[in-house]
């Protein structure tokens, strides 16, 4: 037997990101339905061999359904995500509405899946920021080996993590280069992102820190462990998909970097390509698509005594949204909602 699955959001990226992992990883469905705002009711969109017709969210009864994968704004989600619950139907939240709630579990399923049993306490399960989850898919094998005090990262990430509009603007702006005529000045980032990177996303707080940068430590904390010190630095780069991040990592003993690679070598959800030589490693443009978290450049930091540096690479649309949220249903599932 499978079950009764809602997409909230289906007609945005992540939302057709959803249906499509759902479809290629075969997830047990016996009904299916894609949700969104009445503007788009109607709309068609595909699930593997199928063609769905989007359905009103506003009027949608989640009475019976098993599970509603939301790809909505947090302003969307405060509104639907509660009646869902209420409904007894299980809301596995793609926005940041959720994650700090400490009623609430924020999961990555290769870190911390024995989590999901707190589901129960709202009927809502967080799925966490995309620059967050490649990066503690990363940290949670070292930890487990040799327990890490501190994280220095600095992220390069892609402008489809602010969405359609982002990637818009970046066409634009790109194509406008080549035609001074044709100038199109930003709108959705605050400054022009074509050839150029913006140490700026989300807002502004009292430290000097960005929101997104408060998000990667406080999320960070609550999924692999709370006394890990953190301090990220948050760039918007010129690239259509995928998040790049520069990982510097103390522990508490020393590990070596053969070890270390190794060690990821072994883990899940994690793909190792790191040859010292020209192209030896991965970029944005090679994960796209992939479900991998990808790890290069892993070396000794020479400049502290337990210190080890990598690159770590994974598209922002599979593992830092959509792709995530599919495993956490297929832990709930296997888990928490056994059927048959």
């Amino acid at each position: 037997m499978g079950y009764r699955v809602a997409v909230v959001g289906a007609t945005g990226n992540v939302g057709r990101e959803m249906l499509n992992i759902l479809a290629e990883r075969e997830f047990p469905v016996d009904e299916i339905v894609a949700l969104a705002s009445r503007k788009s009711m109607g709309t068609e969109i595909s699930f593997g061999d199928k063609t769905l017709k989007c359905k009103d969210l506003d009027t949608f009864d989640f009475t019976g359904w098993d599970m509603a994968l939301f790809a909505v704004g947090s302003d969307a989600t405060k509104i639907y995500a509660p009646k869902a619950a209420s409904q007894g139907c299980v809301v596995i939240d793609n926005s940041s509405l959720y994650r700090y709630d400490p009623d609430v579990p924020l999961i990555v399923p290769e870190v911390n899946a024995d989590a999901i049993y707190g589901y129960t306490k709202k009927m809502i399960i967080a799925n966490p920021n995309c620059s967050t989850a490649q990066m503690v898919v990363a940290l949670k094998p070292l930890h487990d080996r040799a327990r890490i005090k501190r994280v220095v990262v600095s992220t390069y990430q892609s402008v489809s993590g602010a969405g359609k509009e982002g990637i818009d603007e970046l066409w634009d702006q790109t194509k406008s280069i080549y035609n001074p005529t044709d100038n199109k000045p930003p709108k959705k980032f605050t400054k022009q992102i074509a050839f150029n990177v913006i140490p700026h996303i989300d807002v502004f707080l009292d430290d000097g820190s960005t929101k997104e940068e408060w998000k990667m430590v406080a999320e960070t904390k609550k999924i692999l462990d709370k006394s890990i010190k953190v301090t990220a630095t948050c760039v918007r780069v010129p690239v259509f998909v995928g998040h790049s991040e520069s990982i510097n990592i103390e522990f508490e003993e020393f590990l070596d970097e053969h070890e270390a690679r190794d060690i990821l070598r072994e883990a899940p959800g994690i793909l190792v390509i790191d040859k010292r030589e020209d192209g030896g490693y991965i970029t944005p443009v090679d994960c796209v698509g992939d479900y991998a978290t990808f790890i290069s450049r892993i070396r000794q930091d020479s400049t502290i005594d337990n210190g080890i540096n990598l690159w770590c690479v994974s598209d922002n649309l599979r593992k830092g949204a959509a792709l995530n949220a599919v495993q956490i249903a297929e832990v709930l599932g296997n888990r928490c909602l056994k059927k048959g």
